[in-house]
C-alpha cells in the first residue's frame, strides 16, 4: 500500500509530507522532500566552507556560555536560519541540501565545546600540567567515536522509530530548512533578536540599571531568612541565560528550575536543621559548625554533590532502559556484516549509510590511535593505557544510546551527568589499578574529555541525520 501523499520520485516537494511526524500506518511510506531517485546538491565547497565558518564563530559562543552558565545551547537552529538567510539573499536555488550541511558542520561547535569544557578546565582549576596537544586530541578522537559507534543506531531512531520520537530540535531546523526553500525571512528574525540581545547585555554590564543576578539578600528581610532558615532565592538576568531558556522549551527549563528549588528550598534547609552538630573544614586547620555555614557554603560543600550524584545515576538508569536498543542495532549490524541487509536499502540512496566493514574498520582504527595517545602523551604505562582505552570504549559505547535517546525525546542531550558517572567510574578503576596522584587526576579528566566529547558528537549527529531522514539527504 502506498501513502496516501505520494509524489513523484524525481520532482522536489517545497513542504514535508502529513506523515512527518507521526507513525506511519501498515505498509506506509514516507517519501522525503528531496526523493531517493533525485541526485540534489549536498557537499560542495560553498556548503563546507561555510560550515566551517559557522562552526568557528558559534564555538566561540558556546564556549562563553557554557564556561558561564555550564550549559551549552544547540547551534543547529540559528546555523539553519543563517545558512536559509544568506541563500535567499545572494539569490541561491535549490539550496535545501547544501543547508542540510551547513547546519550539520557548524552545530558540531556545539556538541564538541561540550566535550571539552564539561571536563578539561578542571585540569587548570586543579593546577594540574595540561598540553595543547592533549586537549585537542582528546575531543578529536571523542569525536570520532561519537560518529562512529552511533552510525549502526541510525536505522532504529531514525527510521524504525518514525513518529515515535518528537526530536525536537531536529523538528525546529527542519522547518527552517524547508521554509527556507518558500523564500522565508528567518534570517531578519534572528538578526533583530540578536541586536536586542546585544542591546540588553549593554544596559546591563554599561549603565548598571540592575544586576545581572538578583538575589533576596539585596533586602534586609532577605537577609534575615538567609541567616535564620537558609532559604535564598536568586535568578539570573542576562541575556544568554533568558534566550538559553527559550531555546531549550518550557518542559526543560521547568525541570531545571524544580532541581533548583528542590536543592535551594529543601535540601539546604534540611540539611541545616537535621546536621546542628556537625563540623566541616573550611582551610587548614579550621574547622566550621554546618548550622553556621550560609546556604551558599552549604550549596558547594553539601547540596551540590547530591545533585553530581542524581545525575550520576540518571545515566546508569538511562543504560538499563537502552539495552534493548543496543540488542537490536547490535543485530542490525552483525547481519550486514554477514551480507544480510536487503538489496532495496542498499540501491535506495536515502537509506544508505557506511558499510559496517567500513565503520568497523575506522572505529578499531580510533580506539588503537586513542590507545598510543593515552600511552605516550597521558600514562606512559602500557597497563594503565589498556585500562583507559577499555574504559572509553566501553562507556562510550553504552552511553551513545542513552545520549541519543535523550535527545531524541527532550531535544537536550545529558552529557555533564554522563560525563560525572566517567570520571567517578574511571577514577575507582585507576586506583585499583595503583594509578593516583596527579598523574591519576590528569588521567580521569582526559578519559572524562574523550568520553564526553563521544557522547555529544553521538546525541548532535542523531539529530542531523533525522533531519536528513525528513528532507531526503544522503545518510
Amino acid at each position: 500500500m502506498q501513502s496516501e501523499n505520494t509524489q513523484p520520485e524525481n520532482i522536489q516537494s517545497n513542504s514535508l509530507p502529513d506523515n512527518a511526524y507521526r507513525e506511519l500506518r501498515p505498509g506506509e511510506e514516507y517519501h522525503p522532500v528531496m526523493p531517493a531517485a533525485s541526485r540534489p546538491k549536498e557537499v560542495t565547497l560553498y556548503s563546507v566552507l561555510f560550515g566551517i565558518v559557522m562552526a568557528i564563530v558559534f564555538s566561540a559562543a558556546a564556549a562563553y556560555l557554557g564556561l558561564r552558565v555550564g550549559q551549552v545551547f544547540e547551534a543547529a537552529i540559528p546555523i539553519a536560519i543563517i545558512a536559509v538567510g544568506v541563500g535567499n539573499l545572494t539569490g541561491r536555488k535549490n539550496m535545501l541540501g547544501q543547508n542540510v550541511i551547513i547546519q550539520s558542520i557548524g552545530a558540531t561547535s556545539g556538541v564538541i565545546v561540550a566535550g571539552a569544557i564539561f571536563t578539561l578546565p578542571a585540569l587548570y582549576i586543579l593546577g594540574l600540567e595540561a598540553q595543547f596537544y592533549q586537549i585537542f586530541l582528546s575531543s578529536l578522537f571523542g569525536g570520532l567515536l561519537g560518529i562512529v559507534l552511533l552510525i549502526p543506531f541510525r536505522k532504529y531512531f531514525v527510521k524504525d522509530m518514525q513518529g515515535r520520537y518528537p526530536f525536537p530540535e531536529a523538528t525546529a531546523t527542519t522547518e527552517v530548512l524547508v521554509s527556507g526553500e518558500k523564500k522565508g525571512n528567518q534570517a531578519k528574525l534572528l538578526a533583530v533578536s540578536g541586536l536586542i540581545g546585544g542591546l540588553y547585555d549593554f544596559v546591563v554590564s554599561t549603565f548598571g540599571w540592575w544586576t545581572e543576578e538578583i538575589s533576596t539578600r539585596i533586602m534586609q528581610w532577605g537577609t534575615v531568612l538567609a541567616d535564620k532558615t537558609k532559604l535564598v532565592f536568586k535568578v539570573n538576568t542576562g541575556a544568554a541565560v533568558l534566550g538559553l531558556g527559550y531555546i531549550v522549551g518550557l518542559k526543560y527549563a521547568a525541570i531545571i528550575c524544580a532541581g533548583s528549588f528542590t536543592v535551594w528550598f529543601v535540601l539546604i534547609p534540611f540539611i541545616s536543621h537535621f546536621a546542628d552538630g556537625q563540623t566541616i573544614a573550611v582551610g587548614e586547620g579550621v574547622t566550621t559548625l554546618l548550622r553556621d555555614m550560609s546556604p551558599e557554603e552549604i550549596f558547594r560543600n553539601y547540596a551540590r554533590h547530591i545533585g553530581i550524584g542524581g545525575i550520576a545515576m540518571a545515566g546508569v538508569v538511562g543504560i538499563i532502559r537502552s539495552s534493548k536498543i543496543i540488542r537490536q542495532a547490535l543485530g542490525l549490524a552483525v547481519s550486514e556484516l554477514k551480507g544480510k541487509k536487503e538489496a532495496d536499502e542498499t540501491a535506495e540512496r536515502t537509506q544508505r549509510d557506511l558499510p559496517m566493514k567500513l565503520i568497523l574498520t575506522v572505529l578499531i582504527a580510533t580506539l588503537l590511535t586513542t590507545f598510543i595517545f593515552f600511552q605516550f602523551g597521558v600514562l606512559n604505562n602500557w597497563f594503565h593505557a589498556s585500562i583507559a582505552i577499555l574504559i572509553v570504549f566501553v562507556i562510550a559505547f553504552l552511553f551513545t544510546t542513552v545520549a541519543a535517546n535523550a535527545i531524541a525525546i527532550v531535544g537536550t542531550n545529558p552529557v555533564s551527568g554522563m560525563t560525572l558517572m566517567t570520571l567517578i567510574l574511571s577514577s575507582l578503576v585507576l586506583v585499583s589499578a595503583g594509578l593516583t596522584g596527579t598523574g591519576g587526576m590528569t588521567a580521569a579528566m582526559i578519559i572524562g574529555g574523550v568520553v564526553c566529547t563521544a557522547l555529544a558528537m553521538a546525541g548532535g549527529f542523531i539529530t542531523d541525520l533525522k533531519i536528513g531522514f525528513w528532507l531526503g539527504s544522503t545518510p
